[in-house]
């Protein structure tokens, strides 16, 4: 992922540090709080609630943040998973992602065990818990990894 991740920094210094997928369900508590903290922490961050304007097509604009972002972070909630079995925008999402090497999964409120029943290939991808650590912790991990790739590859 950092090579990836790198090369993206240096070919489109426009773009955000990160692409924030996560469950409808998960938008106004802690999709919003880890959003939060990321910003609070120095990364820029693509999050629906704020990137797309009223009267905008949801998938078109989720589509170009995609496209406008370095790395995505997947908040992996029990509503994630839940969305992902119905193959919900989460899963949309979630496919144009693992087609990338720049993807970080971050577990909240359920394990790697749970993620592996629905997605074997998201679990298989180093990542954070928070059950491990704090999500503000978790922020300022993912925030620092983001700079140090923005810092090094320019």
């Amino acid at each position: 992922m950092t090579r990836v991740a790198e090369r993206q920094a240096r070919e489109h210094p426009e773009r955000r540090d990160l692409f924030l997928c996560h469950a409808w369900e998960d938008r106004s508590e802690c999709a919003n709080d880890l959003y939060n903290l990321l910003i609070a922490n120095g990364a820029t961050v693509w999050f629906s609630e704020k990137d797309v304007g009223l009267g905008k097509s949801l998938l078109r604009e989720i589509d170009r943040g995609l496209i406008s972002s370095r790395i995505g972070i997947v908040l992996v909630t029990p509503a994630l998973l839940r969305s992902l079995a119905a193959e919900g925008i989460a899963d949309k999402e979630l496919s144009a992602l693992l087609a990338t090497d720049r993807v970080i999964p971050v577990a909240h409120g359920t394990t790697f065990d749970a993620l592996r029943d629905v997605s074997p290939l998201l679990a298989s991808r180093s990542g954070l818990d928070t059950a491990e650590s704090s999500i503000n912790d978790v922020a300022a991990q993912i925030s620092a990894a983001a700079a140090a790739l923005t810092t090094t590859s320019l």
